[in-house]
């Protein structure tokens, strides 16, 4: 597969441009986003579903430019995808057969199901792992399903529901009660679905997801994984039906999704009613990923490893020189928690974001030595993303920025104290972080010590002096009830 790999998605609203860069051999990073508001399928809905002239050369010209800009960043290989609007226009092949011939590319019309299983996909592997969950990726179009559990994709379908053809054959006419009922009907196939969690793709449900965001100071400005308990996702819901432009602004809308916004919150509304929904959990991810994700996986049956992450894996390709170090600090954290975690009473899932914390640790001094700590933090905070919560980014980020001579503030904790454990566990975390990594200042090749743990008391027996070690571990706060000696 290229190194570099352009996706382009031509929606019935917007066209996209993606261009994705592989570091090793499943890890991959987001190089370059574009997109345009072409509105390809404008006024297609009053016409027959034919698409009109200016639309089509509105989106012409912006494929024109994402080539351009494709070239510049040396990417070998173009994936086109078109959805609900050039696969349900009568005259696509007038569209087609022109960028054919004038730019040289190949667009591929990619079926409702084949829509709704490749942002499902992205899900699936870019998502924290979700049970018994159904994904809903609202479009100008159409609107497409697919029912997720651990990472199997079943009975995944689309349905002729969409912001702009809801727009042009209902909303601009006001005539909501008839919109309603049109919505109500075509979901009568949603109904054998028990789903407790709701996957959001696309644009209208990332538009509700900021705006609770917004409204409630969400301490972490992160889209992909937000997740909203279900009764809090439709209040805001409903209340974004009955705002008018001001309280659009108010609650923190942009302008360019005024006219869309509310068709799309009436499918979610109606989906809702229909469903005993409990959680909802927002993707950033969807049908380009998926594109991309199907060709860079197409021999794993569009499944990572297992326990793989893709973005563990990017920022260590990246960000890490020494990776015989960061995979040292990795084992002796993990063995420290082995040794101590049940005297200490603290939960067992607490073990993995700890291994990856110390893993990521060094990840900073690439970009500066002496603010390794920081770059760290926020290395983790912004590029850690794919398949972890908030709760797990957060988590992960602390412990780097804090590590080696001191414990979280007290303000840090208070800031994040929605997404952060309880105080103890965070304490003892960074402690077994910070000890790790003062034992291995010595940066040996291989382990040269050996721990055991009795009464509070972590002991390090090794032929080695460790001075190094020894006068670090004295600068660490210590716990109540836990020390290091040697």
């Amino acid at each position: 597969m290229a190194k570099r790999v352009a996706v382009i998605d031509i929606g019935s609203n917007s066209v996209r441009m993606v261009i994705y860069e592989k570091t090793s051999r499943f890890a991959f990073h987001l190089l370059y986003e574009a997109k345009s508001k072409v509105r390809i399928s404008e006024n297609a809905y009053h016409n027959n579903g034919n698409l009109q002239a200016n639309a089509m050369q509105r989106t012409f010209a912006a494929l024109d430019d994402f080539l351009e800009i494709i070239s510049s960043f040396q990417a070998r290989k173009i994936l086109c995808v078109a959805t609900s609007a050039l696969r349900d226009a009568p005259n696509k092949n007038d569209f087609l057969s022109l960028v054919k011939s004038k730019l040289k590319l190949d667009i591929k019309v990619i079926s409702g199901e084949r829509e709704a299983y490749l942002g499902a996909m992205a899900c699936a592997n870019l998502l924290p792992r979700q049970k018994n969950a159904l994904s809903i990726d609202i479009g100008g179009g159409s609107t497409e399903f697919s029912y997720i559990n651990e990472d199997n994709i079943t009975k995944y379908f689309s349905l002729e529901l969409g912001t702009v053809r809801l727009k042009e054959l209902f909303f601009d006419d006001n005539k909501i009660e008839e919109a309603t009922r049109y919505i109500d009907n075509k979901l009568s196939s949603i109904e054998d679905i028990s789903p407790n969690t709701l996957i959001g793709i696309g644009g209208t449900f990332r538009a509700i997801s900021s705006s609770i965001m917004y409204i409630n100071q969400y301490p972490l400005i992160k889209i992909h994984a937000f997740e909203c308990i279900a009764k809090d996702f439709i209040s805001h819901t409903d209340k974004i039906l009955t705002a008018n432009e001001d309280e659009l602004k108010t609650l923190g809308i942009k302008n360019a999704r005024f006219d869309i916004i509310k068709p799309g919150a009436l499918i979610l509304q109606r989906v809702f009613k229909k469903l005993s929904i409990k959680n909802t959990i927002t993707s950033g991810v969807g049908v380009r990923e998926g594109v991309y994700l199907s060709d860079l996986l197409r021999n794993s049956k569009d499944k990572f490893p297992v326990n793989y992450s893709t973005s563990v894996r990017y920022l260590i390709d990246t960000n890490i020189n020494n990776k015989n170090y960061s995979n040292n600090i990795n084992f002796i954290s993990k063995k420290l928690f082995d040794l101590t975690y049940e005297y200490y009473n603290i939960d067992s899932k607490y073990r993995y974001d700890l291994a990856v914390a110390a893993k990521l640790f060094p990840s900073g001094s690439n970009i500066h030595f002496f603010s390794q700590n920081k770059n760290s933090y926020y290395l983790i905070k912004s590029a850690l993303e794919y398949g972890f919560t908030h709760s797990q980014i957060m988590l992960i980020a602390t412990l780097t920025r804090y590590a080696k001579n001191k414990l979280p503030s007290s303000r840090h904790i208070a800031k994040y104290k929605d997404l952060l454990p309880d105080t103890q566990t965070i304490n003892y975390l960074s402690y077994i972080i910070s000890i790790s990594i003062t034992l291995l200042l010595h940066k040996p090749k291989n382990i040269d010590f050996t721990l055991s743990f009795e009464d509070g008391v972590i002991k390090v027996d090794s032929k080695k002096p460790l001075y190094l070690s020894k006068e670090a571990t004295m600068k660490v706060i210590e716990l109540e009830n836990l020390k290091t000696i040697f």
